[in-house]
């Protein structure tokens, strides 16, 4: 099945911030409380070492996805590690909420491109389950920034596009019918909204549903390297790996030495 670009709500500028916010701040809960990204640890730390940095800067880190749990285990072999998360639409009540669980943290409260991140934000990039919003030009259009800068890239999925994946989605709804009184700022928008007008688990669904007809697989990211001018400069490392049921889908540039 071929990648599809469909639209989600996320990514509309008319899509009310507020709804955003709250797809944003279910997608972080779930994260940490599945430990979703633990597969990437080691991934991680290779480009933590690679990069000679402590610092991350992650791009459109929506709600901050899981890396209040990751930061935890990152911890452990960096205790001077420094992340700082940035959105194009910043979830800044989600931000202000990951700061106050982890000091190490910081946040950018404007708008950051991940086409044109600022020279000043140095650090190993990542982006968690974001670069299915991308489309293929913008997709190379941040790898290409990546690799000016000469600064470590890791892209991390947790969807694909496969009958599974698809599956797993639809299940989505009843996960944020059931979290929704435990995600953390307390809102009582967020219960307004889920229970008494359902619009947050129905827009959860499609975005889910498109999400994986979106992601890029291990080839087309292969390809989107091919399209970087002087990718050859970098070490490219883009596979899958099993995360419980799930699947994740990465890509880990690195300068070449």
């Amino acid at each position: 099945m071929g990648r599809i670009h469909l639209f989600e709500f996320e990514d509309q500028q008319w899509f009310p911030s507020f709804l955003r916010d709250y797809g944003t701040d279910f997608l972080q809960f779930l994260s940490n409380k599945t430990k979703l990204y633990k597969p990437a640890i080691h991934i991680l730390e290779k480009g933590l070492k690679a990069s000679n940095t402590n610092q991350i800067v992650d791009l459109a880190s929506g709600g901050g996805g899981g890396l209040l749990w990751l930061n935890q285990e990152l911890l452990k072999t960096h205790p001077d590690l420094k992340i700082i998360l940035t959105d194009y639409y910043p979830n800044l009540s989600a931000f202000e909420y990951t700061k106050k669980q982890a000091p190490n943290f910081e946040y950018i409260t404007t708008c950051i491109d991940a086409r044109k991140v600022p020279e000043s934000l140095k650090g190993l990039r990542t982006q968690f389950l974001s670069l299915h919003h991308f489309k293929p030009n913008d997709a190379v259009k941040t790898l290409q920034n990546a690799v000016d800068s000469q600064s470590c890239i890791g892209i991390f999925e947790v969807q694909e596009r496969s009958l599974p994946s698809i599956l797993a989605m639809l299940f989505s709804p009843i996960s944020v019918l059931f979290t929704t009184p435990f995600i953390r700022p307390f809102k009582w928008g967020r219960l307004l909204f889920t229970y008494l007008i359902p619009i947050v688990p129905l827009f959860v669904l499609w975005d889910g549903l498109v999400s994986s007809f979106r992601t890029y697989s291990v080839a087309e990211m292969h390809e989107l390297v091919e399209q970087v001018d002087n990718h050859d400069s970098f070490i490219w490392e883009i596979n899958r790996i099993k995360s419980g049921p799930g699947v994740i889908l990465y890509l880990l540039g690195i300068p070449k030495p």
